[in-house]
């Protein structure tokens, strides 16, 4: 395996790693902030980080974008993050968190489809296989926390499967636009994309309901701050760049199943942090995830070394 996938591999795996720990400070956030200024905030940080990098970075990757650029560009980060997680969060106000976690643990199914159909990327039975192995695992870890249906509503579902939709064609999109663009110009890009949408979407409503004074009440609280910096630097500016790296150097599908480590990272982190109890049914479930996400990129590996 060259040095470039090697990086890449590592790459996904931070990022789901990033993104399983990334619930708990989220939790911890939605005590001080509702949903739309908890975004607001996170991407400002984000932005603001980026800002504060760029200095550094200008010499080596310069910042250089031509109108015709915007034809790549604008749908990229509506895709990501803007409409992934706009869907996700307004989806979450008509769902639970457990039929949430379900519908995109589909995610990789639907990058296998997607990435198929327009990139060609054909997936062997085996990944197949293993894809809805990891699939299943996480599908039987929500399935056995409990699913609370009677305060569900059809269009939760639809807005969940949006953003699950929104995440998977960004994961196809981004194998055609990370050629045309650096990494760090997307990341760039992607960041500010959602510092101007969540923010516009915030003060609007605050200037509607006449609490546009309430706006920053949130960092009275250390928790919040502590929060917001591991949700705005690493969860979101260091993913987006993660995400963006691996999917210039491995294929859609093969990346999307990592994002089936972040549930298991999730528990796990409620078992060691929150001191959360562990059930047999974790294990069986964290056994499916590993088992697939591992078998989807070993099997193929060592079927292509074979035939050639």
């Amino acid at each position: 395996m060259d040095n470039s996938k090697q990086k890449a591999y590592f790459a996904a795996i931070a990022y789901a790693c990033i993104i399983g720990f990334s619930f708990l400070f989220v939790k911890i956030a939605l005590e001080s902030a509702n949903p739309i200024d908890l975004l607001a905030h996170r991407f400002t940080i984000s932005f603001a980080a980026a800002l504060l990098l760029y200095p550094f970075l200008r010499k080596k990757y310069r910042l250089s974008f031509q109108w015709r650029d915007l034809i790549y560009l604008v749908p990229f980060s509506l895709l990501y993050p803007v409409l992934f997680f706009a869907f996700q969060v307004w989806g979450l106000m008509y769902t639970s968190s457990s039929e949430a976690g379900i519908i995109q643990a589909t995610i990789p199914i639907l990058t296998m489809v997607l990435a198929a159909w327009f990139l060609k990327e054909r997936a062997t039975w085996i990944q197949v296989f293993f894809t809805i192995l990891s699939v299943s695992g996480v599908m039987l870890l929500f399935v056995m926390k409990g699913i609370d249906v009677k305060h569900s509503h059809m269009i939760g579902y639809v807005l969940i499967l949006l953003s699950a939709l929104s995440s998977s064609a960004y994961s196809v999109f981004a194998r055609v636009v990370t050629r045309r663009f650096h990494v760090i110009e997307l990341t760039f890009v992607m960041t500010f994309f959602g510092f101007v949408f969540f923010n516009a979407v915030a003060l609007i409503r605050h200037s509607v309901n006449h609490t546009m004074t309430q706006f920053f009440n949130p960092f009275t609280h250390s928790s919040f701050v502590w929060s917001m910096l591991f949700l705005g630097i690493l969860s979101s500016l260091l993913t987006a760049y993660l995400s963006n790296y691996a999917l210039s150097h491995l294929e859609a599908a093969k990346v999307s199943t990592f994002n089936n480590l972040s549930a298991f990272i999730t528990i796990g982190a409620g078992v060691l942090i929150l001191h959360e109890t562990i059930d047999i049914y974790h294990i069986i479930g964290a056994v499916l995830v590993i088992g697939g996400v591992i078998g989807g990129n070993v099997v193929k590996k060592q079927n292509s070394s074979h035939q050639k």
